[in-house]
């Protein structure tokens, strides 16, 4: 079991391979195609983000200084919103074309940890925790994956060691963002999201172990911001300064 199992490392290169295949065929391909090709491509893609999601529990979980945590993954996103709305003809300055879509996930994924601290923390009681999460969730709703990373990483950091229950909770929010998704955005789109749910026998092949390699985390930092920028001059090239989502 050992022998066949995935690390961390092994299951952040799928999500990266995945996210890149998504991000070139969206940039390529704008506008919400139903090719069945295109649409396998994007089934594909939503191994991405759970991996994600899945990773930043985890570092949550074993860092030694969460706030220097949390404030890395600000810093990331800040610069992260210039590269994800380049890459798809996106205003930098938010809401001047929707609600939706208007910075990347990373922004999502700061504000999970801070869900999570908030959480953990016994300075609130109850009451305070939900209505800071709420809050939360009211600040995220404009960003890729929406409040939905935000709850999916509440549910795999806070149920830690049941995976049952992390899965299950996660796959609860994403189906409600595939309704979403599929009355305002496009019907078919919100379907693929479902298949997030391919990640569930990968988390389940993970073997708990980082793997020898210490520098994947800033090879993230590097090539995220750097794929969306190279996506964005293939949208120049491809089709102009258009947007090619929504939120462009």
């Amino acid at each position: 079991m050992r022998e066949s199992s995935l690390s961390g490392n092994q299951l952040k290169c799928i999500a990266l391979a995945a996210m890149t295949l998504d991000h070139v065929v969206s940039v390529a391909f704008p506008d919400y195609p139903t090719d069945w090709w295109i649409i396998l491509f994007h089934i594909v893609g939503r191994l991405a983000a759970p991996i994600f999601w899945f990773f930043i529990a985890e570092g949550y979980h074993y860092t030694r200084n969460r706030k220097k945590y949390a404030l890395r993954l600000l810093l990331f996103a800040l610069i992260s919103h210039f590269a994800y709305n380049f890459a798809f003809g996106i205003p930098f300055i938010p809401f001047q074309t929707s609600v939706f879509n208007q910075t990347s996930v990373i922004w999502s994924l700061f504000w999970g940890v801070i869900a999570l601290i908030i959480t953990d923390s016994e300075r609130f009681k109850q009451w305070q925790k939900t209505a800071l999460v709420l809050g939360i969730c009211a600040l995220t709703f404009c960003s890729d994956w929406s409040c939905i990373a935000v709850m999916a990483i509440l549910e795999i950091g806070t149920h830690r060691g049941d995976f049952k229950r992390q899965m299950r909770g996660m796959m609860i929010y994403v189906a409600m963002y595939a309704v979403i998704y599929a009355l305002f955005i496009h019907p078919v789109y919100g379907v693929i999201q479902l298949f997030t749910a391919l990640t569930i026998p990968l988390f389940g092949c993970y073997n708990g172990q980082r793997g020898t390699w210490k520098g994947m985390k800033y090879l993230f930092y590097v090539y995220y911001p750097l794929h969306l920028a190279i996506c964005g001059l293939i949208r120049l090239e491809l089709h102009g300064d258009i947007g090619v989502m929504i939120g462009g």
